[in-house]
């Protein structure tokens, strides 16, 4: 059972469907009770960092998210949802993440290219378990503006270029994140979902 937080920002409709497809139950959680119960965790998000972060600390979400993770719960970021995962961001003024990654989020430096970053692109594989039977080159489907640099390379189980390189997938003990939207991306997308349910 996974459990997808809802708190107010997600694409949780995809995410869940996408999990049905492949045969695994989950449940969405608003609450900090049910998210110290889960046995994994998904955080979707959709919108920028600064109010996302507003509304996990708002709901104590936030604290129950680092719990979570500090008793071993395996927790997959998607997008923004990946973003939070770093130390802060520069999306609109500095804010605070959740700290359980190193790195920041800063604005795509895409030199020229039309921003959002909208597009099917190739991810460049490191490893990692998330990646399990993933090749460098397989395309992925993005939607972003801002982008996470890992602050330590063995975090970075993948990278993408957009005018700049930076983290496609992190990875580091039970913390997991995509900036590309695995529910979107079709068979490869979903592998990396069956490989986050057997992790």
């Amino acid at each position: 059972m996974i459990t997808v937080i809802d708190y107010g920002a997600g694409n949780l409709a995809s995410v869940a469907g996408a999990l049905t497809f492949l045969g695994e139950k989950s449940v969405t959680a608003c609450g900090a009770d049910e998210i110290a119960r889960a046995d994994k965790l998904i955080l979707p998000g959709v919108g920028a960092f600064g109010e996302c972060m507003k509304k996990l600390r708002a709901a104590s979400l936030d604290e129950a998210i680092i719990g979570a993770v500090k008793r071993g719960t395996p927790l997959l970021g998607i997008c923004l949802g990946l973003q939070l995962l770093f130390e802060r961001s520069y999306e609109f003024g500095e804010h605070e993440g959740l700290g359980l990654l190193p790195g920041e989020v800063r604005k795509i430096n895409a030199g020229g290219l039309p921003l959002p970053h909208i597009a099917w692109t190739s991810i460049d594989v490191r490893g990692g378990r998330l990646l399990r039977g993933i090749e460098s080159g397989e395309f992925f489907y993005f939607v972003h503006s801002y982008c996470a640099h890992a602050a330590e390379e063995r975090d970075e189980a993948a990278t993408a270029d957009y005018g700049e390189t930076f983290t496609a997938v992190a990875e580091r003990d039970n913390v997991f994140g995509t900036q590309f939207h695995p529910e979107k991306s079709g068979s490869r997308g979903l592998a990396i979902l069956k490989n986050f349910i057997a992790v």
